[in-house]
């Protein structure tokens, strides 16, 4: 059975992306090539991580509403997605980036979630 395996990131509008993350970098000492990034290692895949990404825009978190999405890290994104649509809950994409398989869905409330099984690294 698939299983939500912990926090893929937080994903929120900002007026200025670039200052924010500036800010993470400096005041939080946290950076990484997408936004603040930590590092953790309970999953076997190299180098898992949670992320903090921020952007100018609210394109990518439409249709949710709120202004934020909730990333969520799986251990197997097409078994999750099989699941979730068996349960009646409408996917609403999916890709395989390469880097990573996603899936994404809204919440009760609206709130977008989006399914993120990181690949390894090459």
């Amino acid at each position: 059975m698939a299983k939500v395996t912990g926090l893929g990131g937080v994903f929120y509008v900002v007026k200025d992306p670039e200052a924010t993350r500036l800010w993470y970098r400096e005041v939080l000492g946290i950076e990484g090539d997408y936004g603040p990034q930590l590092m953790w290692s309970e999953e076997p895949k190299e180098q898992p991580y949670s992320l903090v990404s921020h952007f100018k825009d609210d394109d990518y978190i439409k249709p949710g509403v709120g202004g934020f999405m909730i990333n969520l890290r799986v251990d197997d994104c097409d078994a999750m997605v099989a699941q979730l649509e068996a349960k009646g809950v409408d996917v609403l994409d999916s890709a395989d980036e390469g880097y990573g398989k996603f899936a994404w869905l809204l919440d009760p409330d609206g709130i977008k979630i989006e399914l993120w099984e990181q690949c390894a690294a090459p």
